[in-house]
């Protein structure tokens, strides 16, 4: 008896020839198509195991109201401003030394001797102020356009509270010189924080690590400043980015919407 011959597995798609790519010549794949097909075996590779591509799509391709202007950037300008922080801050810290007898010394050292310490410290410094002076515009255009009203009141409330997050952050960085300036001032700041009521008291305790302004004081602002703020930041902008890509954004208070001409044949 014969034997019967089993068909051949099919050949897998990546296995097959592909067709001469135009502009090829001899059909031969120069190395940037060899990279970029390689980029793309890397890109599928990981799609196919966390099914990224949706989400990403989501976030990023979504219809925009008519009238979008340059006002509706300030809200990436200052997570810019916040990921610019982040890495500067990162940087500083591989030689900030958090303790009272060490601390001037090691931003002098940043200041003067590391390489690019002066521009990483004057980017940190600066953007500080930028950072703050970009929330507060972003919060102003969102006020003024009628952004936080419904259904947007969660994201309103969030934004309140990354306002309140960065000035913790600011204050909190302040005192990380530990020079006569930053020192006196912080003295004034957590005074002033004492005289808040029902939690101002114990609120001036937990900043002060106690009741009076000691060693364990810079290195409690110097765990806010690093650990505490920057996390909670990270975790608010996710949200804050996830509802404005659910909801949408809204058009400038001078663009009027245009009335259906169904509705206005139905009721004639």
């Amino acid at each position: 008896m014969p034997r019967m011959k089993l068909p051949a597995p099919p050949v897998p798609p990546a296995l097959k020839p592909q067709p001469p790519r135009p502009g090829t010549g001899n059909g031969r794949a120069g190395p940037l198509d060899h990279a970029a097909e390689a980029g793309m075996t890397v890109v599928d590779w990981i799609d196919e195991r966390t099914s990224l591509s949706g989400g990403v799509r989501w976030m990023l391709f979504r219809k925009v109201p008519k009238g979008t202007n340059w006002f509706y950037t300030l809200g990436s300008a200052a997570m810019f401003a916040f990921l610019s922080q982040a890495v500067t801050g990162v940087f500083l810290a591989m030689y900030y030394d958090p303790s009272p007898t060490r601390a001037y010394e090691s931003i002098r050292y940043v200041t003067n001797d590391a390489f690019l310490g002066q521009f990483v410290r004057g980017m940190h410094k600066w953007g500080s102020t930028v950072m703050v002076i970009l929330v507060f515009l972003h919060m102003g255009r969102t006020f003024f356009f009628g952004a936080y009203k419904y259904p947007r009141e969660l994201n309103w409330v969030i934004g309140v509270v990354l306002l309140i997050l960065t000035m913790t952050m600011s204050f909190t960085g302040y005192l990380l010189p530990f020079d006569q300036r930053s020192y006196w001032a912080t003295i004034v700041g957590v005074n002033i924080n004492g005289t808040g009521p029902l939690i101002g008291p114990y609120l001036s305790d937990f900043l002060r690590a106690g009741p009076e302004f000691g060693a364990t004081t810079l290195s409690r602002f110097y765990a806010i400043h690093m650990m505490l703020v920057p996390g909670l930041l990270a975790a608010l902008i996710g949200a804050h980015l996830y509802l404005v890509a659910k909801l949408g954004t809204t058009a400038p208070p001078w663009i009027k919407a245009k009335p259906d001409e169904r509705l206005t044949e139905s009721e004639v």
